[in-house]
């Protein structure tokens, strides 16, 4: 019995081995491949001159995809047809096949951005280029600079970087129907730029920030930067582009008849002094009211009585433009009057509480409208209308942490069509002051008034903002505890907003200068600045 014994630590021993022998393990491997791919050879080999090739093979040590090609790829000068690029998924060879008729004596450069990484751990072999001439030498001279956002803090990344040369046949819509002769892109968040492989020459720089990628320039969705002056090469001159985007000339969208009573007009543009006149024959009670829409770029026509006709002509513009425009009529029903709030719940005290209405808002009945604190206490009131955007203005004290219940009874608000509201009640909230900070900034070396001085939010939204005409101390107070910037608009025209650019007009775009870092607001704290302009 004893001999059994001493052999079952044996036995057990025995298949603890066996089983650590049976599992089944992966290798540990070596070290993560942190090399990017390596070029072996070219055909033809990389800046050769005299080329007259239809096919470009370039070989790599080891299995390399292509990644985000498109959005990478910039080929200078651009070609008519793109070539042909593979692989499609995984080589160790890059194939280039040109489609194009080349031009003669010009040097082409075709840069890869990021876009080349290897199979396995996708490292990038960056920006490599690819450049080749027709003729028997490389152009080598090159143009480098900076873009900047005329608006923003910093231009998003990437821009496009252009030269057009000053041939016979460029003018200034050039760069609306053809496409340079040189492109680059900046590289990476620094927007630094440099076009490279230039020739001897006068150009013309501009950079675009393009939703086409077509490196021609289309107002309604590109920004755009430009330099007035020439740039002659040889040149060791760095430059600065600022970008921004135009707004584009007044036109007015075809209209639509939106209910019985509401026309909607869309235009594009600056509707400084922009009118709606109607040029059919109108019954002689016929009165209307035109109304800017709030978010977006549309007037709001609204009229009575109803007009039985198949159609209406009007005329819409200002003074330097008019368009005439007609309204095909429909059998609709009317607008009911709803009222929403456009500013309630907690508000901070330079705000009002406002209420907005679906149809023209012409009387406020303050005897229907009652205002009491958390303490049942009655407080008065007054009220406005601002006709120019539609909203119902209530003006109110309101002291710290209290709750305001405002009831606006049956009858408070009449419409353009004598519908009148229903009951209402809201609710207004106030926080304690020690809840907000305060920013005082004192701005130094201003060299030209007005200027607009602007507190932003991080998501670039004007929180408040203070015109300047003179050298005072700004302050910015009821702040929400949260991250800012500070930006001044020299307001050179002196109409109280930021004015862009215009390539056409050759006009730049007024200049904004932002606080150089981000202010950092606490509740209950009161922070001072100084601003000192260079």
């Amino acid at each position: 019995m004893k001999q059994r014994l001493y052999f079952i630590p044996i036995v057990l021993f025995a298949i603890l081995i066996m089983a650590n022998c049976a599992k089944k393990g992966r290798p540990s491997g070596g070290p993560l491949d942190t090399i990017p791919p390596i070029i072996v050879r070219s055909v033809p080999e990389n800046f050769s001159t005299n080329f007259n090739e239809s096919e470009i093979r370039i070989y790599f040590d080891e299995y390399i995809k292509l990644k985000n090609l498109q959005e990478n790829l910039i080929i200078s000068p651009p070609m008519k047809y793109a070539p042909v690029i593979t692989p499609l998924n995984t080589s160790k060879m890059l194939r280039i096949k040109l489609l194009d008729t080349l031009a003669e004596n010009t040097t082409y450069s075709i840069n890869f951005g990021k876009s080349i990484v290897d199979n396995n751990e996708e490292n990038e072999f960056e920006f490599f280029k690819y450049v080749f001439s027709t003729g028997s030498y490389i152009d080598s001279l090159k143009v480098r600079g900076k873009i900047l956002d005329a608006e923003l803090r910093g231009a998003q990344f990437p821009v496009t970087v252009m030269l057009y040369e000053l041939n016979d046949t460029f003018n200034d819509s050039t760069i609306y129907k053809e496409k340079p002769m040189y492109i680059s892109a900046t590289r990476d968040s620094s927007n630094t730029f440099e076009i490279t492989n230039v020739a001897e020459g006068r150009y013309k720089l501009l950079a675009l920030k393009e939703k086409s990628n077509d490196y021609i320039f289309q107002p309604k969705s590109d920004k755009i930067g430009f330099l007035e002056e020439i740039v002659e090469l040889p040149t060791d001159t760095s430059y600065t582009l600022k970008i921004f985007k135009e707004v584009p000339e007044l036109s007015i969208a075809r209209p639509a008849h939106l209910s019985k009573y509401h026309i909607l007009f869309g235009y594009e543009g600056k509707p400084k002094d922009l009118s709606i006149t109607p040029l059919s024959e109108l019954p002689d009670a016929f009165v209307s009211k035109t109304i800017k829409d709030i978010k977006t770029d549309t007037l709001h026509y609204w009229f009575k009585p109803e007009i039985e006709t198949d159609s209406l002509l009007f005329l819409v513009g200002n003074k330097e433009q008019t368009d005439t425009v007609e309204v095909r009529m429909k059998n609709l029903y009317a607008d009911s009057l709803v009222v929403t709030a456009h500013t309630v719940g907690t508000l901070v005290p330079r705000d009002t509480m406002k209420l907005k209405t679906s149809t023209p808002l012409v009387a406020i009945d303050d005897s229907m409208i009652s205002i009491m604190d958390k303490d049942s206490v009655d407080i008065s009131f007054a009220t406005r209308i601002h006709p120019s955007n539609n909203l119902a203005e209530i003006i109110f004290p309101r002291g710290e942490d209290q709750r305001y219940k405002v009831d606006l009874f049956p009858g408070a608000l009449t419409d353009f069509y004598e519908n009148v509201s229903d009951s209402l009640t809201y609710r207004v909230d106030t926080k304690d002051n020690s809840d907000y900070g305060t920013i005082a900034i004192r701005i130094e070396n201003i060299d030209s008034f007005p200027v607009i001085v602007q507190l932003l939010s991080e998501k670039n939204v004007t929180v408040d903002e203070r015109l300047l005409t003179a050298n005072s101390v700004v302050n910015f107070d009821y702040i929400k505890p949260g991250n800012y910037y500070i930006r001044i608009v020299f307001d050179s025209n002196d109409n109280g907003i930021w004015d862009t650019g215009n390539f056409l007009k050759k006009q730049q775009p007024e200049v904004i200068k932002y606080y150089p870092k981000k202010i950092e607001v606490r509740a209950n704290w009161s922070l001072n600045e100084t601003f000192i302009l260079d």
